[in-house]
């Protein structure tokens, strides 16, 4: 594999033991699982879904919607609020695929029923303390009007409650990520309590990797989405979520110049190929981990070496001394990224260990 400038590589093998490893979690539960694949945006990466079974996907766009609809997926959420303006877009793929989206208002439901013609499966998304996007779960009689409003169209179909616990990427500690997702669950199955009586098909569907990786009680959750756990990151490794060998993406960086002096490198890499995400770690902003590609992968992340500075193209890579005091301009430096989904999203193809080219989606 011959890399001569910021790349992105992938571990399939790994990242299809965290597949496996996730999906057993929740077929053991007989909850229902529909992975996000905004993480790795693949219709390549998708097949090692298919080939474990998997059948049923989130998506965050339209456009994502139709690539993967295009290859092949046809039970498909929408798991972002519904864009009014594309609604032509979301009626074609309404006709060809069993589709989702999300919705929190009545107003919104009322400007779909103008334009959609083909049956559609509508989710209300549900806040739960993140502060994002949904009507707080304790507004009852605000949803009492919104699934009343969908039940009046015949190519509506209420499907249930739909959230996602993103708090749980704030926190620093796995006993607080299994708080956070255990006040929202308690949130989302009382909401299901309230509403089951007069609409027995209703599901909930909840979804965030550290959530899925790190607690053991869904009582009373059917559907679980995560995406990240894929190939998980460094912001997973520190809320505890994976361990380090479960890491199954990394940015190839070629090292431009070097400056011993002052226990530093610069790579060609910058936030263009890393994106911006960074975290505290030690005590220090880091930008990502550090690890020595070998014949077998990334190699081991080496303890003691962060990037700690990005501009557009350059890297800042700085280390304890006695470190990486022999790397020579033009090896390469393996980067972990501090968040996997908007590295990947840089990129229009990914490089597996493989030596395989996958291409994927762009958002942009």
């Amino acid at each position: 594999m011959k890399i001569v400038k910021p790349t992105l590589v992938v571990d399939l093998v790994k990242a299809e033991q965290n597949i496996v490893r996730m999906l057993n979690k929740f077929r053991e539960r007989s909850i229902e699982f529909r992975p996000h694949f905004k993480t790795h945006q693949s219709l390549g990466v998708a097949e090692l879904y298919r080939k474990n079974g998997v059948t049923k996907c989130t998506v965050s766009s339209v456009g994502m919607a139709k690539y993967f609809a295009d290859g092949g997926w046809k039970d498909i959420c929408i798991a972002f609020p519904a864009n009014i303006l594309e609604a032509k877009e979301i009626n074609s793929l309404a006709k060809i695929v069993k589709l989702y989206i999300i919705i929190d208002s009545i107003e919104k439901v009322s400007l779909f029923s103008a334009k959609i013609s083909a049956n559609i499966s509508l989710f209300i998304e549900i806040d739960t303390g993140y502060f994002r996007s949904g009507i707080l779960y304790d507004k009852i009689h605000e949803i009492r009007k919104i699934i009343n409003e969908i039940t009046r169209y015949a190519t509506f179909t209420f499907s249930g409650f739909l959230s996602h616990t993103g708090d749980t990427y704030t926190v620093n500690e796995p006993k607080n990520v299994l708080s956070v997702f255990e006040n929202a669950r308690r949130k989302m199955v009382f909401l299901k309590e309230a509403f089951i009586h007069d609409s027995p098909e209703i599901i909930i569907s909840m979804g965030d990797t550290p959530s899925a990786s790190l607690s053991d009680n869904f009582d009373g959750i059917d559907e679980i989405r995560p995406g990240n756990f894929i190939f998980y990151d460094v912001m997973q490794y520190v809320l505890g979520s994976c361990t380090k060998d479960q890491i199954a993406v990394a940015v190839y960086c070629p090292v431009v110049a070097s400056y011993t002096e002052r226990n530093q490198l610069v790579i060609y890499g910058g936030a263009v190929h890393l994106s911006k995400e960074k975290i505290v770690w030690k005590d220090k902003e880091i930008y990502g981990f550090i690890a020595i590609p070998d014949e077998s992968g990334f190699g081991k992340i080496v303890t003691g070496a962060y990037l700690t500075s990005l501009s557009q193209e350059h890297g800042i890579v700085s280390f304890e001394k006695g470190l990486l005091e022999d790397i020579k301009l033009g090896d390469l430096l393996a980067v972990i990224p501090i968040h996997s989904c908007l590295t990947v999203d840089l990129y229009n193809e990914m490089i597996g260990l493989d030596k395989k080219s996958y291409t994927k989606y762009r958002t942009f």
